[in-house]
């Protein structure tokens, strides 16, 4: 199983429609894809001052699913003119890690005792 994680800050003014972007657009829409292999989504926050900083963290079965979900530069962030306008600044790139453990009803990651 593949985690991938992505990262964007915002004003603490535009937190809340960056957060509602994402929770009722944007998520929404990579649900409705069905891709084959993508296991779920999650959004992290943290307030840090003068900027907040979300994090999205997807889970896939493999690399593969990963590319089938986003493209032969599947590293590539992919960020909709939305919600470039309320960011103000993100990572170029998404990280790519190996599960070792996944949340409850994620899927299967690989054994903690191998």
């Amino acid at each position: 199983m593949i985690t991938r994680i992505w990262r964007g800050w915002t004003t603490p003014h535009n937190a809340s429609t960056y957060q509602n972007l994402l929770l009722t657009e944007i998520f929404p829409g990579i649900e409705a894809r069905k891709a084959a292999g993508y296991r779920g989504i999650s959004l992290v926050r943290r307030d840090l001052g003068e900027e907040v900083e979300f994090a999205t963290i997807m889970w896939f079965e493999s690399i593969d699913a990963v590319k089938a979900f986003a493209g032969d530069q599947y590293e590539l962030a992919v960020v909709p003119p939305k919600a470039r306008a309320v960011l103000t600044r993100f990572d170029a790139t998404s990280a790519h890690y190996d599960t070792v453990v996944a949340p409850p009803g994620i899927g299967n990651a690989a054994s903690l005792m191998r």
